[in-house]
């Protein structure tokens, strides 16, 4: 008897063990706080200016305002979706304030 409880007991801690698919640090849904774009499922930590918190967002869409990518991983605006690309005049001191930015367009 104290052998099935004990098997009872693992199986249970097992199964609450199970990972949850939404991560704490990666998966992030939009609108959660991150540190990077690597920890985003739309890989795009966005922040409004240098004085606020970073959160997840979505990439930008065609004819939206865009960011080139950056080393940075976090945007002041997000990089385009899949397909696009962010039409952007790249300067060394834009690439250093991450004020790089442009407009999505299809190809």
């Amino acid at each position: 008897m104290e052998k099935v409880l004990v098997l009872l007991l693992v199986a249970f801690a097992v199964a609450y063990a199970v990972p949850d698919p939404r991560g704490i640090i990666i998966n992030l849904d939009e609108g959660e706080l991150c540190l990077n774009s690597a920890q985003c499922t739309s890989k795009c930590c966005h922040r409004e200016d240098g004085l606020s918190l970073a959160r997840c967002a979505p990439k930008a869409s065609e004819n939206s305002e865009c960011s080139a990518f950056t080393l940075y991983g976090i945007y002041y605006k997000c990089p385009c979706e899949r397909g696009l690309t962010c039409n952007v005049d790249k300067t060394i001191v834009g690439s250093i304030t991450n004020t790089n930015f442009g407009v999505c367009l299809d190809l």
